[in-house]
């Protein structure tokens, strides 16, 4: 790795002695719940439920929904908190993550990576007996990649991280219409290709905000090695392909009318912010005024969108 355990820690951040001995109770249990990272974890279910919906061509086993929901929040969560564990100096020298909990000492690497593993052993057993041993191994695949795949061999390593590690947030869609058919499908696969174009433009320009950060901790983000610019023309021509994806599921049968025109406009939208990202790089815009979080906060609402027609589609046809 190129990046060496950091034994500097931002201002006013102090690992404990003896992390967590004499911390309430409450504070505890929320630390422990910050290593799933939960925020993230909202966000892949946003992709796997919706598709349960469409794999039933209506309303799925509601059992089912919420076994397969309990069952991919504990796999991510493992992951997660395996991800932070292996991370932990990054995140000492990196603003934004310097409240995390092996930041501050309010959990040890130990009881962090002794966590991570029972989760994600529970998760898989959970699947698999109550789901079906086709999404439990999905989940595994997923958590395995993530750890090993992106936070161990490619994060560091290259500016590609975050387009190949992204393969792991797209397997919800695989679980969720695994879950109700035991079965893969062209949809299925459609929608993780929609993810896997999704993710690159998704976290692009959060990574241009904090740039500095990265490049604090030697991470080789695309924004730390190259030009605004740059990035900006890798955004459009991601955008540019997850939109053409997001619009093969009605051709091919499987959505309707509705889908199609909540795709048309919202990805029209985000090509509309891709674009005018693109051109104020072009322009040499800097700092605030380059305004990229704009498109950040939009794909978190795109794919909220896009995954509910997903949904409620079944229902129009």
């Amino acid at each position: 790795m190129c990046v060496t355990a950091v034994e500097s820690r931002p201002a006013g951040v102090a690992l404990t002695s003896s992390p967590g001995g004499h911390r309430p109770f409450g504070t505890r249990v929320k630390a422990f719940v910050a290593l799933t990272k939960p925020r993230i974890i909202e966000l892949l279910l946003i992709t796997t439920v919706p598709v349960m919906f469409l794999a039933a061509q209506g309303v799925p086993d509601l059992w089912l929904v919420l076994t397969t929901t309990i069952g991919g929040f504990l796999s991510a969560g493992g992951a997660n908190a395996l991800n932070m564990y292996i991370d932990r100096d990054i995140d000492a020298v990196m603003h934004r993550t310097s409240q995390r909990p092996l930041v501050t000492g309010m959990v040890s690497p130990r009881e962090c990576l002794a966590f991570g593993i029972v989760l994600a052993v529970v998760s898989t057993v959970w699947l698999g007996l109550l789901v079906n041993w086709l999404s439990s191994a999905l989940a595994l695949g997923a958590l395995l990649f993530y750890v090993v795949g992106y936070t161990l061999v490619l994060t560091r390593r290259t500016a590609q991280n975050i387009v190949w590690g992204g393969i792991a947030g797209c397997m919800p869609v695989l679980i969720g219409w695994s879950s109700v058919t035991n079965s893969m499908s062209w949809a299925a696969v459609i929608l993780f290709v929609v993810m896997f174009f999704w993710t690159p433009p998704h976290y692009w320009p959060l990574s241009m905000k904090v740039k500095d950060d990265y490049a604090r901790a030697g991470v080789p983000m695309l924004p730390v090695i190259t030009t605004n610019r740059v990035v900006a023309r890798q955004i459009v021509l991601y955008s540019w392909a997850m939109v053409i994806v997001s619009l093969l599921l009605t051709p091919l049968g499987y959505t309707g009318w509705f889908y199609t025109a909540v795709a048309l406009l919202t990805g029209g939208f985000w090509l509309w912010e891709a674009h005018a990202l693109l051109n104020r790089a072009k322009a040499g815009v800097t700092g605030a005024k380059l305004k990229e979080m704009r498109l950040f906060h939009w794909s978190i609402t795109y794919v909220s969108l896009l995954f509910l027609a997903v949904a409620i589609d079944p229902f129009l046809r």
